[in-house]
């Protein structure tokens, strides 16, 4: 095994959706934009966009993975990325959309849970504000 090679385990909350050795470069989306990693890169921490994560290693050649938010840590070899949800293939297109149907779509659903929340937080407070000075 060559040291010059980096070490990529992607998480997911329920389980390890890939553990890979020997890995040559990583892409991973960012939002400030496309954040490149090669094995002698200083460590870093990155908060990740839904996108496409892209890897290549010497025996599997470039791989594709579609994830949704989440962090991505390079401490010397070793790339953690931790994300809510993964999806592997070949079609670019195919994970462009479902970049853009499933994780997106999530986003837009939470967005408006929490618009729901704050709505229900702030009245709370309201009623709780005029049952002590009543």
């Amino acid at each position: 095994m060559n040291s010059a090679l980096m070490d990529l385990k992607i998480l997911l909350p329920f389980k390890v959706f890939a553990d890979k050795k020997g890995v040559l470069r990583i892409v991973a989306e960012t939002r400030a934009g496309s954040l490149g990693l090669l094995p002698h890169r200083l460590d870093c921490v990155a908060a990740l966009e839904p996108g496409i994560l892209t890897y290549e290693t010497e025996a599997e050649g470039e791989i594709y993975v579609a994830v949704d938010e989440g962090v991505l840590v390079k401490t010397g070899p070793n790339v953690l990325v931790s994300v809510r949800n993964a999806v592997a293939g070949t079609d670019l297109s195919q994970l462009k959309e479902t970049v853009e149907n499933e994780f997106l779509a999530v986003d837009e659903t939470e967005q408006k849970v929490r618009s729901v929340m704050t709505k229900l937080e702030i009245g709370l407070i309201r009623r709780l504000a005029e049952f002590r000075s009543g």
